[in-house]
């Protein structure tokens, strides 16, 4: 069947995958991990596009390739519900919505010089956002957390990322250790050990990846402002980040204030902010940054260029993705890193808790927006919206 002719039930799920993420991508906020819990709702929860154990074991897969894990995990849900052409409607959907109103936000930033004062909508909006996280942790815990053993895992891997320890060192060794249970366990350990190459070979594809492209930005140093230089600095960065969009302050700098000199630290800041601030993905922090430099013609050029290796890496990883479950060994190795994405997952919660319960009206939202979301099948747009009138109220009263 050619792409361009489909049939009415896929052209339906097309329709399905193009409406549900263009709602989450104009509603999406509070990072990464919201995201995903988001979509849970919406998709495991609401629609049962999927199982839970599936869901999670999606979570563990982009969590070990390079790039924004939120926006991955959408354009793979696309994939699975409606082909190729879902895998490209639900990435765009995801994306498109966030990149034209931090495009916005960037013409009211050069326009007036500063940020916009929005900060008090997010009064209301982050305790909603922490509920929404919680209540999708529970509901990942019961269907993952099936022994003492895992449960134990899963408080050591949580401490030690709350002690700082890397999210991919993390990931990794989840799986490992349940691995290695594993083979004490059956007493052969010749048995196995191929299957645990492939996460090396990810780690070892993403090392050398940065050490090729990092020639890029050496060699832009001090260059005027050029189009195909910020193109392949934001195709670097986006093909080898690894963890959070959180993280993406730490790759923007190198490159953008100390090689190039394109942007001061200030103007870094308030365009993470942006992008952190606004729904959808941290990641466009890119179209702010390439409006700064470029116009609109950069913001396009960044937005491209630092989200087409997640296209890139979930369409290659899918055949390898699809037979995990298919082996006892790699189904071993997924468990554990399932253990571990959820580990991170309480980890940011616990992060979040610390900028969103402020005071005691903050925690009741929190509360009551937790309990809502576990006690019915609402969806989490009127709780945000709630959340936000909530924000104005206090606003107005100060």
């Amino acid at each position: 069947m050619s792409i361009f002719v489909t049939a009415p039930e896929q052209s339906n799920k097309l329709l399905e995958v193009t409406t549900v993420f263009l709602r989450l991508g104009f509603t999406a906020f509070g990072g990464p991990v919201a995201h995903i819990a988001m979509m849970r709702e919406e998709l495991v929860r609401r629609r049962e596009w999927t199982s839970d154990e599936r869901f999670l074991d999606l979570i563990s897969i982009v969590n070990l390739i390079p790039g924004p894990n939120s926006t991955e995990l959408a354009i793979y849900l696309g994939y699975l519900r409606a082909g190729w052409l879902g895998l490209l409607l639900a990435g765009v959907c995801f994306i498109g919505p966030a990149m034209l109103i931090v495009l916005t936000f960037a013409w009211l930033y050069v326009r007036f010089g500063s940020l916009p004062q929005i900060m008090w909508l997010f009064y209301g909006i982050k305790p909603v956002v922490l509920a929404i996280v919680a209540q999708a942790l529970i509901g990942l815990c019961r269907t993952t957390l099936k022994s003492i053993f895992t449960g134990v895992v899963a408080v050591l891997l949580l401490v030690l990322y709350l002690f700082g320890v890397n999210n991919l060192l993390l990931l990794l060794g989840g799986g490992i250790l349940f691995a290695l249970v594993r083979l004490v366990r059956e007493s052969r350990p010749h048995q196995g050990t191929v299957r645990l190459v492939w996460p090396f070979f990810l780690l070892n594809m993403q090392r050398g990846a940065w050490e090729t492209l990092a020639m890029l930005g050496r060699a832009a140093t001090e260059t005027p402002v050029s189009l195909p230089i910020l193109f392949l600095t934001f195709l670097k960065i986006g093909a080898v980040l690894y963890g959070s969009g959180y993280t993406i302050l730490a790759f923007l700098r190198p490159d953008f204030v100390l090689t190039l000199h394109w942007l001061t630290d200030r103007q870094l800041l308030d365009a993470v902010s942006i992008g952190q601030l606004t729904p959808g993905p941290v990641f466009t922090t890119a179209t702010f940054i390439g409006y700064l430099v470029g116009g609109w013609q950069g913001a396009l050029l960044a937005t491209l260029a630092i989200f087409l290796p997640s296209f890139v890496l979930v369409a290659l990883i899918h055949p390898l993705a699809s037979r995990l479950r298919s082996n006892p060994w790699t189904t071993t190795v997924l468990n554990g890193v399932n253990v571990a994405a959820l580990a991170l997952i309480a980890g940011v919660l616990v992060q979040l808790g610390q900028s969103a319960l402020l005071d005691v009206v903050t925690w009741c939202i929190a509360l009551v927006a937790l309990g809502i979301l576990l006690r019915y099948k609402l969806n989490s747009i009127w709780l945000i919206v709630a959340g936000a009138l909530v924000g104005v109220v206090r606003f107005l009263s100060w």
